[in-house]
């Protein structure tokens, strides 16, 4: 008679653990958005606070939502990861992590090449080049901001390419063959530009991440990816030498 009790309890924690799992990947409940408190999810489920108690502590392990003392519990920002060996694209990476992907186009300009550009892509000073300035989103919140020069003799087709719908790192990918890679990352404080278009204070720590690609001996495009320091991380693996 004891046995009875104790599978029905574990069967229900694995209920609400699922159910509340479920409304956060469906976006139903976003990031920051507080999660009942535990006394009125024992009502729902008609259950021990004990149950619910356990389900929320699985649901902390898994990284979905945290605790905040005298606050409640709340839907956390996703942890993204990027690999440092590979070129990502933005829009799978926010895809990966269960949420809805957006993406606005801040500035598009078609202008010659600064001295900048002529050291980070090797170009001849007035060679024409696309610079862009691109947002990318999850839900109605920034998840990085993304500042682009791409070299027109190099990808002559991103010349007529208004990437009004389209990220330029998605469509580079799909549409330019590149034959080497090269990143630099660094941590930086947000400045106010960075700030305002990531909806952070001024001076919140950030990580960037710098690439360069290049196919055979032309540079395609220089892009610096800033992210919110706390919601992105880098990952490496190796083999031995």
């Amino acid at each position: 008679m004891t046995e009875t009790p104790r599978v029905q309890e574990r069967s229900l924690h694995e209920r609400i653990t699922a159910d509340i799992e479920g409304r956060i990947m469906s976006g139903a409940w976003p990031p920051g958005h507080r999660i009942p408190f535990e006394h009125e999810l024992t009502v729902e489920y008609e259950c021990s606070r004990m149950t619910v108690n356990k389900a929320l502590s699985e649901l902390v392990k898994k990284g979905l939502i945290e605790r905040r003392r005298r606050s409640g519990s709340f839907v956390t920002q996703p942890h993204a990861q990027s690999a440092v060996l590979e070129i990502h694209d933005i829009q799978r990476e926010v895809q990966a992590l269960g949420l809805i992907y957006g993406y606005r186009l801040d500035r598009r300009e078609l202008r010659k090449s600064t001295a900048e550009d002529r050291k980070t892509l090797d170009v001849k000073a007035g060679a024409p080049v696309l610079a862009l300035t691109c947002r990318h989103f999850t839900g109605d919140a920034p998840f990085c901001l993304e500042d682009r020069v791409i070299n027109v003799a190099a990808v002559p087709s991103a010349r007529e390419a208004d990437f009004s719908e389209v990220g330029p790192g998605h469509w580079l990918l799909q549409m330019v063959p590149w034959s080497a890679a090269e990143h630099r990352i660094r941590a930086v404080s947000a400045d106010r530009r960075v700030a305002e278009a990531l909806a952070i204070p001024s001076g919140t720590a950030c990580l960037v991440i710098e690439r360069r690609t290049w196919n055979g001996p032309n540079y395609i495009t220089h892009v610096t990816v800033t992210y919110p320091g706390d919601r992105h991380e880098l990952m490496a693996q190796f083999l031995p030498s």
